[in-house]
């Protein structure tokens, strides 16, 4: 699927997000009112909870009522064919737009003049890559190069989604990164903590380091998946990365 010299071109990423405000009373009132309007598409097929209720387990998903707390990213520096040098890092401290601002610095040194450069993501094409455009809009900061999507065709984005490529054109499925890496036995990402647990770790248990550690490890899972999917069997030599 894949070769060496390609995927040296990609800049792997996760993001982890959580609701805008730590509870529905702490909203601004207008918001309230947005929020309890949107949460009729879960009250449609589920009555056990309240829409304000509803609000710290699912705002975080939409990019209107929640924030960015953690940009974790990753890329391969292959030495020969079955061995190949892990950069990982992540930006996660301070207020959303800092997260936002230094992210977007590190995303166009990366890709800017580089046409053969490419984000890969998992369910990134849904989520990741549209929700960073839309809280970068939110927070007023321009938008870095690669997610100016507005006027291009689907074929000119630099955005690559390993659970795209799984789907080989099928509309219907969703399959979690979880159940890829046990099909190319990669190890979970999930022990120690999965996606429903970012909100109370940001705005309960203030543990924005374990955020980081679950968000850097979906990274590395999703480099690992796509040299699965690549039929490459490689070496992960972890290192420390390059000053920004």
């Amino acid at each position: 699927m894949f070769k060496p010299d390609q995927i040296e071109n990609i800049l792997f990423l996760d993001i982890e997000t959580a609701p805008m405000a730590p509870s529905f009373e702490a909203l601004p009132e207008r918001f309230q009112k947005l929020w309890r309007l949107k949460a009729q598409r879960y009250l449609r097929t589920d009555t056990s909870m309240t829409a304000e209720e509803l609000f710290f387990e699912k705002a975080g998903i939409h990019a209107e009522f929640a924030r960015v707390v953690c940009i974790s990213f990753g890329y391969l520096q292959f030495q020969g064919e079955h061995e190949a040098h892990l950069w990982l890092r992540s930006v996660y401290k301070g207020e959303e737009k800092q997260i936002l601002q230094d992210f977007g610095r590190i995303l166009d040194r990366f890709i800017t003049g580089k046409p053969n450069r490419q984000l890969c993501a998992h369910n990134g094409k849904e989520f990741d890559f549209p929700f960073l455009g839309r809280r970068y809009l939110v927070q007023g900061l321009p938008l870095p190069v690669a997610l100016r999507v507005q006027g291009k065709k689907p074929w000119e984005l630099p955005f690559l989604d390993t659970m795209d490529l799984w789907k080989f054109g099928d509309y219907k499925e969703y399959t979690s990164l979880d159940l890829l890496a046990a099909i190319f036995n990669v190890p979970s990402p999930k022990e120690e903590m999965d996606g429903s647990q970012v909100a109370p770790a940001f705005w309960v248990q203030q543990d924005v380091e374990r955020i980081r550690t679950y968000c850097e490890k979906d990274v590395e899972t999703t480099i690992r998946v796509l040299l699965g999917m690549s039929q490459l069997e490689v070496k992960l030599i972890p290192k420390e990365p390059e000053a920004a």
